[in-house]
């Protein structure tokens, strides 16, 4: 789906777009999956979203504030916060389509 359409609407969508890292990645536990995640801050031509990584089923991305990326993921709303785009890795279970994380020509996912 268009990424402008996707972040003005309310539904999840699979997006994909390039943009810039805007932070440095956090990492955090994941509560409800049971691993490591990675997320950073990007700017799109649509806007700010908020990119979240498992790192326990992709190897992280060494993004840097200022690199460009290519980003394949589900793009979903959260009231109050960042629109989120997750699923940027393969899905073990083939329950999803896979995404991705490009940067510097090297594909993560």
């Amino acid at each position: 789906m268009d990424l402008a359409a996707a972040y003005a609407g309310t539904a999840p969508a699979w997006v994909d777009f390039t943009a810039t890292v805007a932070s440095a990645p956090r990492f955090f536990y994941g509560s409800r999956t049971h691993a490591m995640h990675e997320s950073f801050d990007v700017q799109s031509a649509a806007g700010r979203l908020e990119v979240v990584d498992n790192v326990g089923i992709a190897p992280r991305c060494p993004v840097r504030a200022g690199d460009t990326v290519e980003i394949r993921g589900e793009l979903v709303h959260d009231a109050g916060r960042l629109p989120v785009v997750h699923w940027t890795h393969h899905d073990p279970a083939h329950r999803h389509p896979d995404g991705f994380i490009r940067l510097h020509g090297r594909l993560y996912g």
